[in-house]
């Protein structure tokens, strides 16, 4: 039986995130402005048309895949990525940190942009907020770090967007916002889970000091209409 995370972006669109949905029957799209990700119920040849018919025009589309596949001449790759898919069934001791977690809201959004576009933790947009449940850290007036929530497909919870400014690293800012947001996912029923770069070691190693396990690396297509 194929698991939900195997086609995590479709499943979210078809249950925790379908007030973001856009789409039919066998394709789904967040708008723009929340997320590039888009579903599909299958990776299919077909199906890829018909996403091709409902996105936006000059809209970046990102799929995610289990496995390799072959994306359509009517589409153009812009990137290709290796991710690692990770899942917190067993989480490691809570860590409560001395900071105090902020929650984000509109008026956050010029300083969420900003410190997302200094550090790349994935795409974010104008309103990527919408997913909910962002928090921050404050040094002053200044955003230095900001965690909050993104696919939520069925029972599982994606957390996304775990971001430090540079001058702040190496403090434990990561793993205080890490571990509420596992507390959170979990007070609700739910089962965390996050996407990372294969190659960002640091990073892995600081998602499996919290508990989280790798589940299987996922194919990540960034693609736009030819």
């Amino acid at each position: 039986m194929t698991h939900v995370l195997d086609n995590p972006a479709w499943n979210a669109l078809s249950s925790g995130n379908k007030n973001l949905s856009n789409g039919n029957g066998k394709a789904k799209y967040f708008p723009k402005e929340v997320s590039p990700f888009v579903g599909m119920e299958e990776n299919t040849p077909e199906n890829f048309e018909i996403l091709h018919d409902i996105v936006p025009a000059e809209s970046i589309s990102a799929v995610i895949s289990p496995c390799e596949i072959v994306i359509p001449g009517s589409w153009k790759t812009v990137d290709f990525l290796k991710v690692q898919q990770m899942i917190c069934e067993t989480p490691a001791e809570q860590i409560s940190g001395d900071e105090p977690l902020i929650p984000l809201s509109d008026q956050h959004i010029p300083a969420m942009l900003a410190l997302t576009k200094l550090t790349v933790p994935g795409p974010f947009a104008s309103r990527t907020i919408d997913f909910g449940h962002y928090v921050g850290i404050f040094n002053g007036d200044q955003l230095i770090a900001m965690a909050g929530q993104r696919m939520h497909p069925y029972e599982f919870a994606e957390i996304s967007a775990v971001c430090t400014h540079p001058d702040f690293t190496g403090r434990g800012l990561a793993k205080q916002l890490l571990s509420h947001h596992i507390r959170r996912i979990r007070e609700t029923g739910g089962i965390p889970f996050l996407h990372v770069k294969s190659e960002n070691a640091r990073a892995i190693k600081v998602y499996e000091a919290m508990g989280f396990k790798a589940r299987r690396e996922m194919s990540f297509y960034i693609i736009k209409k030819s």
